[in-house]
């Protein structure tokens, strides 16, 4: 019989006993026999099943969320997303709006705005759709910028909504 527990590299983390022909591996009080044969600590994060992982604290294993934007659901595992833009805690920079994101947020420019970087930060700039061309006023009226969109207005000499003179 060769005694595999004095080979080196041992093959158990912690204590091994010979046996007949093969070793059997234990571990010591407070750590359990994974199925490699190493000793994982009882409390440890993979037998929790925690999305994810955890902290073992004062013996006792808790789920922890990755992002101050999420928190521990019902089952003590798994993460779930807090909707910041609905709490209100939220203010977004002028003419921005929040979106919620799984574990945070975004501050988006509003509809007929740019993000676009001017003295060293960045800002929701109007977008000019009547110098762009991205507007739908008639050949018979004229286009003018507003504040996040446009108006068309009919020419001299010409009557209707704006839009088709």
């Amino acid at each position: 019989d060769l005694n595999e527990c004095g080979l080196k590299p041992r093959p158990c983390k912690h204590r091994c006993m010979n046996t007949y022909g093969s070793y059997k591996c234990y571990c010591l009080n407070g750590y359990m026999l994974m199925p490699d044969g190493t000793c994982s600590n009882a409390l440890s994060c993979s037998m929790a099943n925690c999305q994810y992982g955890c902290d073992v604290l004062k013996g006792e294993v808790r789920c922890r969320c990755p992002s101050p934007g999420l928190q521990l659901g019902p089952d003590g595992r798994t993460c779930i997303d807090i909707d910041e833009c609905a709490t209100g805690r939220v203010i977004c920079p002028r003419f921005r709006h929040c979106v919620n994101t799984f574990g945070s947020y975004i501050c988006r420019c509003h509809q007929g705005f740019d993000l676009v970087y001017i003295g060293g930060k960045y800002q929701c700039h109007d977008v000019d759709e009547c110098s762009l061309g991205h507007h739908q006023c008639g050949s018979f009226s004229r286009c003018y910028n507003t504040l996040g969109s446009y108006k068309c207005k009919c020419k001299e000499g010409y009557r209707a909504n704006g839009t088709s003179c």
